[in-house]
C-alpha cells in the first residue's frame, strides 16, 4: 500500500505515547484488540472469538469513528483503503481528561460496582494514557486520513456511548478474583517500572526533549496508593524519584559535587508542595534539572585526574588557576596534567579555563548590574583591559556591547 511508511510512523508515534494500535481484519476476534491487562478482569466467555464488527457495528469508508465507553475510555477506528480486504485501524484505550480517585468513586457508583473493585479500576485507569483534546496527535491523525483518502472529504463520527466495547473493565468479574488481581498487579507493576526506567535512561543521556512525552499522562493514579493521604503519597514518590534521578545523573557522568545542591534543593521543594496538582510540575522540573546537569557537567569517559581538575577549576573561577598550581593541588606534575587534560578534553588547561571564565562573564553581564571591573575579578582576571580584550576576541563584542545586547 502506498502509505505503509506513513502508517508505520503513526503507529510508532502513538506507541511512544503508550497508545496501543492495531491493523486487523474485520473478522478478527475482539479479544485481540484488548489491552492484555484487561483480560484478567473480564469474563472472556461473553466475548471470546466473536468478531470486532459485532461490537463496533457498521463501519463506513472515509469515516473516522471516535468512541467513548461508560468508563470514559476512548477509542478511534477507521477502515484502511486500497487493500484486498477491509482492514481496521484501531487505537486505544486512552482518556481525554485526567481521572482522579474521586472520579473513579463516581464511576463505580454509576456502574453499580462494589467498593472492593474501586482499587482494581484505579490500577486499570492508571495504565491508560492521557491524550487531551487539542493534542497534536489528533492533528496527525487528521493529516494521515487526508493522505490515505487522497484528500477526499471524510466524516468524523462520535459513536453512541451505549455501544461500548467489551474492553470496559470490571463489567463482569470472573470467579477467580485473587489470581486475576495478582496477575493484573504484575502487569501494571511491570509498566510502572518500565516508565521509571524510561525516566532514568533519559536523564542518564541528558535527553531533556523527552519531558513532554514522559509526563503527558502523569497523574496521581500513576502511582500506587500507599497512604491514606494523597498528598503524602505523592510526596513520598517524589522523594524516591529524586533519589533515582540523582543516581541516573551520576551514572551519566555528573560528579556528586554538582548533584548535592540540586538534590537537597528538591528535597526542600517536595516538602513545601501543598497540593497534589502541583506535583506534576515539580516532577517535570526535577527531570529537566537533572538532564541539564548531565548536559552541562557530564564527565563520562574522563579519568579521575581530569575530573578532579575540572571540578577544581569550576568550583572557583576567580581563583589563581595556573597550570602549576592546579598540578600541585592534584599531586601530579604540570606536564603530566597538561598532557592528560589535552588528550581527554581536546583543549589545553588554559583554553578550558578561559572558555569557562568568558561563559561566566557573559552570564553575569546579562543577568546582573555588576560593574565590568567586578565581573572581571569574579572571573579571575585582575587587568580590566586584558579582560575586555579576550572577551571581545571570544564574543565579537566588548563587555558593554554584550550587556546592552543581552540584558535580561
Amino acid at each position: 500500500m502506498f502509505y505503509s511508511g506513513e502508517l508505520q510512523f503513526l503507529r510508532d508515534t502513538l506507541a511512544k505515547s503508550s497508545v496501543q494500535t492495531f491493523a486487523v481484519a474485520l473478522d478478527t476476534p475482539v479479544q485481540e484488540i484488548l489491552e492484555s491487562s484487561l483480560e484478567f478482569i473480564l469474563d472472556r466467555s461473553l466475548w471470546n472469538d466473536r468478531p470486532i464488527t459485532e461490537f463496533l457495528g457498521d463501519i463506513e469508508p472515509y469515516t473516522m469513528y471516535k468512541l467513548t465507553d461508560s468508563f470514559k475510555f476512548c477509542y478511534i477506528y477507521f477502515i484502511l483503503p486500497d487493500l484486498k480486504q477491509d482492514i481496521l485501524f484501531f487505537m486505544g484505550p486512552y482518556t481525554s481528561t485526567a481521572i482522579s480517585r474521586f472520579n473513579i468513586i463516581e464511576l463505580c457508583e454509576q456502574q453499580k460496582l462494589l467498593p472492593k473493585y474501586q482499587k482494581l479500576l484505579e490500577r486499570v485507569c492508571a495504565d491508560v494514557p492521557l491524550i487531551p483534546d487539542g493534542s497534536a496527535i489528533f492533528t496527525m491523525l487528521d493529516t494521515f486520513c487526508e493522505r490515505i483518502w487522497s484528500g477526499k472529504p471524510f466524516a468524523v463520527v462520535d459513536v453512541d456511548k451505549d455501544r461500548k466495547l467489551p474492553a470496559s473493565p470490571i463489567n463482569n468479574v470472573k470467579e477467580n478474583e485473587s489470581l486475576d488481581e495478582m496477575m493484573l498487579n504484575m502487569k501494571l507493576m511491570e509498566k510502572r517500572y518500565h516508565y521509571e526506567n524510561q525516566l532514568i535512561q533519559a536523564v542518564t543521556l541528558g535527553q531533556m526533549h523527552k519531558a513532554n512525552l514522559l509526563f503527558s499522562g502523569f497523574s496521581e493514579l500513576t502511582f500506587e496508593k500507599r497512604t491514606s493521604d494523597p498528598l503524602r503519597n505523592m510526596k513520598n514518590y517524589c522523594i524516591i524519584m529524586n533519589t533515582l534521578l540523582r543516581k541516573a545523573a551520576e551514572r551519566g557522568g555528573v560528579h556528586p559535587v554538582y548533584l548535592d545542591s540540586v538534590s537537597s534543593s528538591f528535597a526542600v521543594k517536595i516538602e513545601q508542595i501543598s497540593a497534589v496538582s502541583d506535583i506534576a510540575n515539580l516532577m517535570n522540573e526535577m527531570f529537566r534539572s537533572y538532564c541539564r546537569l548531565v548536559r552541562k557537567h557530564s564527565m563520562k569517559g574522563y579519568s579521575a585526574l581530569v575530573q578532579n581538575a575540572i571540578i577544581f577549576i569550576e568550583s572557583d573561577l576567580s581563583a589563581n588557576l595556573s597550570l602549576s598550581l592546579l598540578a600541585s593541588a592534584l599531586g601530579v606534575s604540570a606536564g603530566y596534567l597538561s598532557t592528560a587534560f589535552k588528550r581527554e578534553t581536546g583543549k589545553t588547561v588554559t583554553e578550558y579555563i578561559r572558555e569557562k571564565r568568558i561563559k561566566h562573564a557573559t552570564h553575569l553581564l546579562s543577568t546582573t548590574h555588576l560593574q565590568v571591573q567586578t565581573i572581571a575579578l569574579n572571573c579571575g582576571i585582575v587587568d580590566l583591559q586584558y579582560f575586555s580584550k579576550i572577551f571581545k576576541r571570544h564574543t565579537g563584542m566588548s563587555p558593554k556591547e554584550y550587556r546592552d545586547a543581552n540584558r535580561q
